[in-house]
């Protein structure tokens, strides 16, 4: 299994050329942007099967997968870590992201295991923890310490 990791400083909102073709990083362009999920990324049949705190939730279709996802994705954001680990037909991308929400700081951790047909995810199996707030981030940086 091959590892890819990086970090990515400053929000991003715009399309490489060089990636133009990959759906995957297509996505992670879309994620930062602030501007939600565009067309064309997922396939007009994708599934989305997000695990979220206290929940679950399901959304079939590319516009219904885009819906739900341009709700978590919309603010400018900023990967702070990105690790890939691709399996034959797909990548599974672990993100840590920040973003600001009505002046407040926040994070997230995700996991999207992204299943890949052409230049298409046309499934995300995605666990999020949460948004953290920047107390909460705090208090999880405190617990950290000890």
């Amino acid at each position: 299994m091959t590892i890819t990791t990086s970090t990515t400083t400053g929000t991003t909102g715009t399309t490489n050329p060089a990636t133009a073709g990959d759906p995957v990083a297509r996505f992670l362009d879309a994620v930062t942007s602030g501007d939600g999920i565009p067309a064309g990324i997922f396939s007009d049949d994708a599934t989305l099967d997000a695990t979220v705190p206290m929940w679950r939730l399901e959304a079939n279709g590319a516009d219904a997968v885009r819906g739900e996802l341009g709700k978590w994705y919309g603010l400018p954001a900023t990967l702070e870590h990105v690790a890939h680990r691709p399996f034959p037909g797909g990548d599974a991308v672990e993100i840590d992201l920040s973003w600001h929400e009505a002046g407040v700081p926040h994070a997230a951790h995700q996991l999207h295991v992204l299943a890949v047909e052409g230049d298409r995810i046309v499934s995300d199996t995605v666990f999020c923890g949460g948004r953290w707030p920047a107390a909460l981030l705090a208090e999880m940086e405190a617990a950290r310490a000890h």
